[in-house]
């Protein structure tokens, strides 16, 4: 309840205005600054290619900076899959932590209804515990044998 008070009295306030107008004037002045760094950037690309083709022939420089700029998207490239497959890894032991303690609490969220009113001798009986068991199981199994790439298209083809 604290927290909504404290939220109508921001709109009340006029501070939630305030906070917004503070992020967008951040957000502008933020864009600029990059606008002008990689102006400066391609400023100093154009002056290096004028160095190295005054001191080594224009054809020569031009395909220097070609190979260059080659390198550099390929290392990008290659650091981005690394990247991309290490994350996955994360996500999957995330997902399969997260199904575990769903799990574990959906049981614990069922263990008083079943232990109570005759959950155990009443209308579904055992099936009520063996049902969700044996789903249980079924997709533990699955999730064993399917193939590693199935879930995730970024992990598709990547030799795992």
């Amino acid at each position: 309840m604290g927290l909504l008070a404290s939220l109508l009295s921001g709109f009340a306030s006029g501070e939630t205005l305030a906070a917004v107008r503070r992020a967008r004037t951040a957000a502008i002045v933020y864009a600029l600054a990059a606008l002008a760094a990689l102006c400066g950037l391609g400023f100093l690309v154009g002056a290096a290619y004028i160095w190295a083709a005054a001191r080594y022939g224009s054809l020569a420089a031009a395909r220097g900076f070609g190979v260059g700029f080659l390198v550099v998207a390929g290392l990008v490239l290659l650091i981005h899959r690394l990247m991309s497959g290490a994350r996955a890894r994360r996500e999957a032991k995330r997902r399969k932590t997260d199904m575990k303690a769903i799990g574990v609490t959906a049981a614990l969220a069922l263990l008083p209804t079943l232990l109570t009113k005759g959950g155990l001798k009443g209308k579904g009986g055992l099936g009520v515990i063996l049902a969700p068991a044996v789903a249980l199981a079924a997709y533990a199994i699955y999730r064993e044998n399917s193939k590693p790439g199935a879930d995730h298209p970024d992990d598709a083809g990547e030799g795992k």
